[in-house]
Order: structure tokens, then sequence, then C-alpha cells
């Protein structure tokens, strides 16, 4: 295997750059027209400007506007970045060793950039924060879903832990706050199927063999609010939100199901009440047992005042 051309410029904001590999033919007399026909979300006097100011290098260093095309060769660069409305709220440190690096993740701060969200994304944060720029997710946990994501801190150890997820021997637990049905039997299994096309907001349940499973237990209720214990089987896009829409139950704060309903990215009230309370697996690397656990809560059950007068959804 060939190994990897090395970046010829720093990463920027705990981001690397982006990279390019040049065609191995066609038409283009300069980097410039390729680039023009290759970055169509970019107008052309965009990049003609990062050629002019330096911001695209080949190996060697940086290139110019009149650069010829150089069929087979890599350019990197750094995107510009989207204006983001800043999260108001802090990562917290779980767990941090030579390999592994566990954190409570609030709600609003995606895992990882995409999108709209760049800078304020967990993986940027914990990069520039914590000087650790080769981190990398070993899972993922939405947007507006607070609680536990675990990254890995060396390269060599991505693998094994991102293994360990997609083979579903990870244990975890999420708490949840919906409604109160008292003729809704549980505790329960609820098994569908659920695909999520690209390019569209909300998942849907359709038949056909099962790909999604969730065990949900009722903890305890008052005030027509339970809260509920959930332990997903699987790791369907939106699968808890969607299961627990199904039984007639969505969760609170749940802009998705069962009506979609858009919410600006600076409104920060009514937070999606579920949160990925517990992590539990025996380390690939060690074998010694791990358990991570939380600490944050759900307001709408732990602090009602708090909820209705639409201050923070975890703390």
């Amino acid at each position: 295997m060939r190994r990897k051309l090395p970046a010829p410029l720093p990463p920027r904001h705990g981001l690397d750059p982006a990279r390019l590999r040049l065609p191995d033919e066609g038409p283009w007399g300069t980097l410039l027209e390729h680039l023009v026909e290759r970055l169509p979300r970019v107008t052309p006097e965009r990049i003609e400007q990062m050629l002019r100011e330096e911001r695209i290098f080949g190996p060697d260093g940086p290139l110019g506007v009149g650069t010829a095309f150089a069929p087979g060769t890599f350019v990197w660069f750094h995107r510009d970045l989207p204006e983001e409305v800043p999260v108001p709220f802090d990562v917290t440190v779980v767990h941090r060793d030579e390999h592994l690096l566990v954190v409570d993740k609030p709600h609003f701060l995606a895992t990882i950039p995409r999108g709209r969200h760049i800078l304020e994304t967990a993986l940027v944060r914990l990069r520039r924060d914590l000087g650790l720029p080769a981190l990398s997710p070993a899972h993922r946990l939405d947007r507006v879903t607070a609680g536990l994501v675990m990254f890995v801190i060396t390269p060599a150890a991505r693998g094994a832990y991102q293994t360990m997820f997609r083979d579903r021997r990870v244990h975890k637990e999420y708490e949840a706050i919906a409604p109160y049905d008292p003729e809704l039997r549980l505790p329960r299994t609820v098994r569908s199927r659920i695909v999520k096309e690209r390019g569209v907001l909300a998942a849907q349940e359709v038949p056909g063999e099962v790909n999604a499973e969730t065990y949900v237990e009722l903890l305890d209720h008052r005030d027509g609010l339970g809260r509920y214990r959930l332990v997903p089987a699987t790791g369907r896009t939106h699968q808890l939100r969607v299961h627990l829409s199904r039984l007639g139950i969505p969760i609170l704060g749940d802009g998705f199901y069962p009506v979609l309903t858009e919410t600006p990215l600076d409104d920060f009230s009514k937070p999606l009440q579920l949160l990925a309370k517990t992590l539990e697996f025996t380390d690939p690397l060690t074998g010694a047992p791990r358990r991570f656990t939380s600490g944050r809560q759900l307001s709408s059950w732990d602090a009602p005042e708090e909820w209705a007068g639409s201050g923070p959804g975890s703390r």
C-alpha cells in the first residue's frame, strides 16, 4: 500500500486541508481551469483569488494563477468556512488515557464537521482545545442529542475502536423524556425497518426486513411525563426517535417526529430530551472492562421550571 503524501500546509482550526488528486488526463491547460470545473460550488473569482493569495499548495509549496495542469498530481487547500452560530455549551471530558477520549457532549453541538457545522463541532473543539490534531471519532451522536461520545487519540488504535462499534460490541443505554401513556404496555422491544434517504431530513419506517431494534423501559412517570430507558441493539439514523414516535410517545423537543418542524440554528430552547447515558464494552487493546456514564441530566424531568422557561436542556 502506498503511503499517503503528507499535507504541505498545517491544519487550521483543528481541520486538515482538503486534498484533491488531479485526473491522469484532461483538456485543461492550467490548474485554474480544472479547479473551476472541479469545484462548481466555488466561484471562479474565488478560486483565482485563492491562487493569487497562495492558498492552494502542491507537494513543493504554493501554486499560482498560471500553474499548468499537472496530470495525476495532488493539491491541498483549506476550504472557506461557513458562518456559524456559536453553541454556548461546553464539552466535558469524562475520561482520557493514551488512546481513548470520552466526552459528555451538550445538545446542539455536532460531533464532526458537516454542512453548516464546522468549527462548532465536538471534534474541532477538542482537537484545538486539547492539542490533539489526530483525534478521530469512534462513533457519532446526533447534533441535537446530548451525552457520551468516544474519540480515539492515536491513529494506530482507530480501527480497533471503530470496529467495536461497527460490530455492535458496545452496550449503549439512553435516557429519554416523553409523554406518559398508561395504556402503553412496557417494557417491550420495538423492531422495524428504518430507511434514511440521502438529502431527506427525516427517516422513515418501511415494509421489509427488520434492521432496527430498541428495548424500551419505563423508569418513572409524573405529571403526564415518562422517563424512559432505551437500549438500542442496532444503530440506524434517528432510530430511538422514530421508535418512540411509533409508540405514540415522541421524545420532548423532537422537531422531526412525528411532524417535521424547522427550527433556527440559534434557537437553543426546548432541546431534544434524549441523553446518551452509558457506554460499556471490553477494551479491544487491553481486554479491560470499561463503563462510562454521562453526568448530564434532562431538564424537562430534573428541572421542569427551567424547561418551561426555555433554558438549556441538559445540565
